[in-house]
């Protein structure tokens, strides 16, 4: 039977209890990591989130205690008082390796059963069973100390916006769905049948309103809920540090937002980061890395070949140039030697799986290179690519021809995966602000402009002018924050003006029926004034995966989704009683 704590009362966490306590007496309490017994010795290593204490008992024992100390497995809970004395034998592996805590009273207060994998750092225990029973998962040092990571990124971005005169305002959890980009997960109204709230994808119209409303500076720890595919910095529910401030332009929100990355890197990490933060306008990155959120810590740069191939005889290239696209290769140092013929056929497929229709390639081996495409080159022009290309013994190049909206994208994840692939990225962390996006983006599936933002996005000044005769040449002030290729954050300056708002909603093709439906009391807000204001939200939980070096953001997820989006320890989601449904006046069709 379990005992209680009455009359004890933990003074240390584990790792607390030092060399300055030899001679103290000391309460701890935690799980058992492992129990050792020895005969007339017993250790027990005991684990809380701070770490591992070994508690010792030999002859000098009461044998009351040690019989309880023999009697302890794995993972019971524990809580015991006694003296801190030095070891006999240093541990180097712990960090309280030269002490010990000799028990004078030990308490069982739970008992375990065996856990269904061990509880350590080292574990090949599968994903899946350990997602499974994440509250034991938990309980290792690895996923702990993630957490509380984040806690301080959290309470470091607190500190920071407090100090900056930014105030903390929830905004609605049930809202009304608007078009931001993905699918909104959506709550059914009991009392509105056939009516439904979203769960927000961001605060994004609420915010402007508390610009709108004289709130000036605000900033919010905001839950976000997005229904889109997974992968492994996306979740369907994360955290965005949200912020939004009025009579400002883009430099304010940059500095805002570079002082929150230096103040953050300083606090949690002790690194500082030198600003103003680097900056690429969005056209750069894309036809340098063939990325809107490059990993800049590395070159392998793409290279244009579209004039050096204009008039060759390969059709692939002459084709793609005809359509109005380009010629763009990559060049991978000393790839030769990982890169097989075989190797390079897997590339080929994945590029095909990412939209290319192929990919050619060389491959500098021998003192003649091998190359897909040669035949249909003359020596001087495959001379000029190779120069160009900086491609020389021991390298693969790689060559991909089409329209650029499938260029540039296919070798920025070719760069990536082989990046990778060779082992060529540094350590590090490389901040980088993205800037003058695209107001508007293609879409192939309407045949029209969407917003490559949101509606309410201000254009570049110098863009007004041709909104209806160019718009594809319309950039905004809108900027994203990348670290390490991934992008942490995105904001925009918001239009504020009643009838440009109108204007871009007629660009965006939405009627006036739809402009009411969607966002009607946003534009009836602009009508009574609303300063200029602008902001941005930054993604807690992708940042606290790359400062915590973890390779998904599940790792830095107290109990995340997997790939279905389910959670496997609750099993959700899960089917709920017909009384339920019936009366939310639901019928699930069975199909």
């Amino acid at each position: 039977m379990a005992e209680t704590i009455k009359g004890l009362k933990r003074t240390h966490y584990c790792t607390e209890v030092s060399t300055a306590d030899i001679g103290k007496t000391v309460v701890v309490g935690g799980f058992v990591q492992k129990q050792r017994d020895k005969g007339e010795l017993c250790f027990i290593d005991l684990r809380d989130r701070t770490g591992i204490l070994q508690l010792t008992f030999d002859d000098k024992t009461d044998r009351s205690v040690m019989e309880k100390a023999k009697s302890v497995r794995s993972e019971y809970v524990l809580m015991a008082k006694g003296e801190v004395r030095r070891r006999e034998s240093v541990n180097p592996e712990i960090e309280t390796g030269e002490i010990e805590v000799f028990v004078t009273e030990l308490r069982i207060l739970a008992k375990a059963q065996t856990p269904p994998f061990p509880i350590t750092d080292d574990t090949d225990t599968n994903e899946e069973l350990r997602l499974r029973y994440r509250y034991l998962d938990l309980r290792r040092k690895t996923l702990q100390k993630n957490l509380m990571m984040r806690h301080k990124i959290t309470k470091a971005a607190r500190d920071y916006f407090d100090d900056h005169g930014f105030i903390e305002i929830e905004t609605p959890m049930l809202m009304k769905s608007t078009p931001e980009g993905a699918r909104d997960y959506v709550v059914p109204s009991r009392v509105h049948k056939g009516s439904f709230y979203a769960l927000p994808q961001s605060p994004q119209i609420y915010k402007q309103l508390l610009m709108v409303a004289g709130l000036d500076r605000y900033v919010q720890f905001a839950r976000c809920f997005r229904d889109e595919d997974l992968r492994a910095d996306r979740q369907p529910e994360f955290t965005q540090i949200d912020m939004e401030m009025s009579f400002v332009d883009i430099e304010d929100v940059l500095e805002i937002g570079e002082g929150l990355i230096q103040h953050v890197m300083k606090e949690v990490l002790h690194i500082d980061i030198p600003t103003p933060l680097p900056r690429m306008t969005y056209k750069d990155a894309m036809e340098r890395f063939g990325s809107d959120k490059p990993d800049v810590r590395y070159g392998m740069e793409l290279t244009d070949l579209s004039d050096l191939v204009k008039n060759c005889d390969f059709s692939v290239f002459t084709s793609a140039l005809e359509n109005g696209g380009s010629v763009r290769g990559i060049c991978l140092k000393g790839g030769a030697s990982v890169y097989t013929r075989k190797e390079i056929d897997k590339l080929t497929e994945q590029a095909k799986g990412i939209g290319a229709k192929g990919l050619a390639f060389i491959r500098f081996v021998e003192d003649v290179p091998s190359c897909s495409f040669s035949k249909f080159m003359t020596k001087e022009e495959m001379d000029a690519i190779l120069d160009r290309l900086d491609c020389q013994k021991g390298d693969v190049a790689l060559i991909v021809a089409d329209k650029n909206r499938v260029t540039l994208p296919v070798l920025g994840a070719l760069r990536q995966m082989t990046a990778k692939r060779l082992g060529i990225i540094p350590e590090g962390y490389a901040f980088l602000w993205i800037t003058e996006f695209p107001f508007f983006e293609w879409d192939e599936e309407s045949h029209s402009f969407v917003a490559m933002h949101h509606p309410f996005t201000m254009p570049m000044d110098e863009c007004l002018a041709y909104l209806d005769s160019d718009p594809a040449s319309v950039r905004a002030k809108a900027y994203d924050l990348v670290l390490n290729g991934v992008e942490l954050s995105s904001g925009s300056i918001r239009i504020t003006d009643y009838e440009l708002q109108q204007k871009m909603f007629e660009a965006l093709g939405l009627s006036d029926e739809e402009i009411e439906a969607k966002f009607g009391f946003l534009v009836d807000a602009y009508k009574f004034g609303a300063p200029p204001h602008g902001g941005m939200g930054l993604g807690l939980d992708r940042l606290s995966m790359i400062l915590c070096g973890a390779d998904n953001i599940r790792d830095v997820t107290a109990f995340p989704k997997v790939q279905n989006a389910s959670e496997l320890m609750s099993g959700c989601p899960s089917p709920i009683d017909p009384e339920q449904l019936e009366e939310l006046s639901i019928v699930i069709d069975e199909k």
